[in-house]
């Protein structure tokens, strides 16, 4: 059995605050996740989404598919920018922090990215994009430390 990942991030400005949101199904079951950042950008919050997704699960090796609307991370896996990025040493790359985290976190598992229209038909992306809005606008939000401190 697979599971399916929709993920989603938003951000208020960019940069501004941000937030990501996750709808995980798997069988009968389904899981949400959120969280909001007081200073971070949307493409952040799209990787960071997909890595926080991926961490949630315990087992290694199970077949995953993620539907992402952000082709800046389902591009660069499927159309192997990332392997590019590699070989030149993360030059003129941003977000370096969370790829470097994304890279252990995607070889434990089978993973397939699906890229989908963003606040189109797709009911589960536009639940990650509510909960991504909602987690950006919350009280008390973290500080994205990988952001703010490549801007001191």
């Amino acid at each position: 059995m697979q599971i399916h990942i929709y993920t989603d991030g938003a951000c208020s400005g960019n940069p501004g605050p941000g937030g990501y949101g996750i709808v995980m199904l798997y069988g009968q079951h389904r899981k949400e996740m959120y969280e909001g950042f007081r200073k971070t950008t949307n493409n952040r919050m799209e990787l960071l989404s997909v890595i926080v997704a991926l961490e949630s699960i315990k087992k290694e090796g199970v077949d995953v598919v993620v539907f992402s609307d952000s082709k800046y991370v389902v591009d660069a896996v499927e159309k192997r920018w990332i392997n590019g990025w590699i070989k030149r040493g993360w030059a003129k790359v941003k977000n370096v922090d969370l790829w470097k985290r994304f890279l252990p976190v995607i070889k434990k598992h089978k993973v397939k990215f699906v890229w989908v229209k963003g606040h189109a038909s797709n009911v589960e992306n536009n639940r990650c994009d509510e909960l991504a809005v909602m987690a950006s606008k919350m009280p008390g939000l973290h500080v994205d430390f990988g952001y703010e401190e490549s801007k001191e």
